[in-house]
């Protein structure tokens, strides 16, 4: 842990994170615990409500489309509920079961219009409100952007990518997460 971590040593997130080895798992720029962690610093900058920023902190748990990797089971939901509360692991789970390829390309699309959402974990395909979508995308910009910034090989191989996923998610973007696109990728 480093001395930003110092405002989450006493996190119920941070001392499961641990337990589960995130502290110890190899991430670009460190460990996993310090990824999770500069996520959760970039939200907070962007001023991200607190349920959103604890999930963050947690948003690899149970895996993800691009990182197979996972510290808890799903059949362990109720441990990280526990946690960091409902709300949060509702959005750790959202996050975690994105399908991307059948997910990205329509989750801009104007409120009311047919959004297709795909949980790659069921199959399930719904139509995610308003507000998951942007917490969704300001998730992933700050995970992105995060990776964009530790990793040079990483922002060379898909900055022009992430540049043209963030822009057409412009909409669900808060004005501090498009800076930052702009000042990382632009």
């Amino acid at each position: 842990m480093t001395d930003s971590d110092d405002k989450h040593t006493d996190s119920p997130a941070i001392a499961l994170l641990k337990e589960l080895g995130a502290g110890t798992t190899k991430h670009s720029g460190g460990t996993l615990l310090t990824h999770l962690v500069r996520v959760e610093a970039l939200l907070a900058e962007w001023g991200a409500r607190p349920g959103l920023r604890t999930a963050a902190l947690c948003h690899a748990c149970y895996g993800t489309d691009g990182l197979p990797l996972s510290l808890l089971e799903l059949s362990e939901r109720a441990r990280l509920a526990e946690a960091i509360g409902e709300e949060a692991e509702a959005l750790v789970y959202f996050y975690a079961s994105c399908d991307r390829e059948a997910s990205y390309p329509g989750l801009a699309a104007a409120d009311g219009a047919a959004v297709t959402f795909r949980d790659r974990f069921t199959g399930e395909e719904f139509t995610p409100s308003p507000r998951q979508r942007r917490d969704f995308a300001e998730l992933t910009a700050a995970n992105e952007l995060d990776l964009a910034k530790v990793n040079a090989s990483f922002r060379e191989r898909n900055g022009a990518g992430l540049l043209e996923l963030f822009t057409r998610w412009t909409p669900l973007l808060s004005e501090a997460a498009r800076r930052e696109v702009s000042a990382v990728l632009g």
